[in-house]
């Protein structure tokens, strides 16, 4: 059945839904992916993140919505979706045994692309991800980076619309990361959309937006630069000769507020009815005088944080 919606959206998610006997992983879920942007979903391990994921590329039917992939619906027309898509799961199907490139002439061929067409886009791939030299290396002797480049040029062998990533970068090394989306970003100028789920949240300052998900629900979803402005009362970094000791007061005379000690300093939420000066005055009052106390401005991991406290609270 051929069901094709023009459309100027890349990815169109609609009322998603996924239900396992009793318990829904992914509930209500509304979401669009623009044509030619990075897209990033974010969110704790169980929120639902992967199985969005599955559920766009074919992998698992949704039990209640669609999501409309280039047009096409991943329930009426899961083949025409899978033609436009490159998927790369957490555990993406490389061969141990097959250098660097004999898988990707295993995916070309998986993909029926003909042999005489494929010879340039393989040696530019390798070249993307800087595989060139290592093209005759098995995959089982490649380094956890080069693996992960490996995989998303075996994802994009057959020029596909829109490519799916779970975190690709899951225990990679941050040189290995940078590099990989480095390529990210050089294959959405030349026309591709990149749907992305992280759980770095360094990352998520890479994409144009970026979507938050908890307990199955999207619960925020916008820009980087406007999720950042959700917080209200500012954040401040609190240096002190004791953190321990001073992070500890601070809960027991705010409560349960956004707080964490990163590196021996204190990056506190600013409660609404207070302030620095009242802070660091507080803090005096008590023998914890701040080596040094200033406002700094809000990450996207301070708004995830935040989101993840609200919804301890409900």
């Amino acid at each position: 059945m051929n069901s094709h919606k023009e459309t100027d959206k890349a990815i169109d998610i609609q009322n998603l839904g996924r239900k396992f006997d009793q318990f829904w992983a992914v509930r209500k879920v509304d979401l669009s992916v623009n044509k030619g942007e990075i897209f990033g979903l974010v969110g704790p391990d169980g929120a639902g993140k992967t199985t969005v994921m599955r559920m766009a590329a074919g992998v698992l039917l949704p039990s209640e919505g669609d999501i409309l992939v280039d047009g096409y619906s991943v329930t009426s027309d899961p083949e025409m979706v899978k033609k436009r898509i490159g998927y790369m799961s957490q555990r993406f199907g490389l061969y141990g045994d097959l250098t660097v490139l004999e898988n990707l002439r295993f995916y070309g061929d998986l993909y029926e692309i003909p042999r005489k067409n494929r010879e340039a886009e393989e040696e530019k791939l390798l070249g993307f991800s800087n595989l060139t030299p290592f093209k005759n290396r098995k995959a089982k002797d490649l380094s956890g980076g080069m693996k992960q480049k490996l995989g998303l040029a075996c994802s994009l062998i057959h020029r596909p619309a829109v490519l799916l990533l779970d975190e690709p970068t899951n225990g990679v090394d941050p040189v290995s990361r940078r590099d990989f989306w480095k390529i990210l970003h050089e294959m959405v100028k030349e026309g591709v959309t990149v749907f992305v789920s992280t759980s770095y949240l360094d990352e998520a300052e890479r994409c144009e937006r970026v979507g938050m998900m908890q307990e199955g629900r999207l619960t925020m979803c916008d820009n980087p630069r406007n999720l950042k402005e959700t917080i209200s009362g500012g954040i401040l970094e609190i240096k002190s000769v004791d953190p321990g000791k001073t992070l500890q007061v601070l809960k027991e005379k705010y409560g349960k507020i956004s707080s964490d000690v990163v590196s021996g300093v204190i990056r506190f939420r600013l409660p609404e009815n207070s302030s620095l000066k009242k802070i660091e005055d507080e803090l005096k009052g008590m023998g914890l005088a701040p080596l040094s106390i200033e406002e700094a401005r809000p990450s996207l991991e301070d708004v995830f944080i935040n989101q993840a406290m609200k919804a301890d609270a409900r």
